[in-house]
């Protein structure tokens, strides 16, 4: 599996915030599937006051091509797949697209990427790559 650049930054960001990385490498396989998928990780959270666990499949981007939309468009195509396959395997694990803050803050500008993200349930996990911290989930 090819790791995306910002993929151990997106590590130490989720455990910097209490996270626990359960897979480095979270494959997914359905009926609907002859081939297995593999999602960059898979994390889980304890939540004391609810005495569960929050899980959560993080796919990273980095978006270093020369062009958002078409970077975007081919992790939407992903997350897609992504999110029917973890819909029938493990459906209480929610997912998101881990995105540096300059390239989330790059799409606010543009409403494409925020119809888009709203009619394709597409959550985000924007993070700042050198202080390795979350700065927003955003949940649609």
């Amino acid at each position: 599996m090819a790791k995306d650049n910002f993929h151990q930054a997106v590590v130490s960001v989720l455990e910097n915030d209490g996270w626990k990385i359960t897979h480095d490498g979270y494959r997914i396989m359905t009926d609907l599937l002859k081939d297995a998928l593999t999602i960059d990780i898979g994390a889980e959270k304890l939540i004391i006051a609810e005495k569960g666990v929050n899980k959560i499949a993080v796919e990273v981007k980095s978006f270093l091509g020369d062009s958002l939309i078409y970077d975007f468009h081919g992790a939407l195509g992903q997350l897609l797949v992504y999110k029917i396959n973890l819909e029938i395997q493990e459906p209480d694990r929610e997912l998101f697209l881990a995105i540096p803050l300059a390239v989330y803050e790059r799409m606010t500008q543009q409403r494409i990427f925020e119809v888009v993200a709203e009619r394709y349930d597409v959550n985000f996990l924007v993070y700042e790559p050198v202080e390795k911290t979350i700065v927003s989930w955003v949940k649609h």
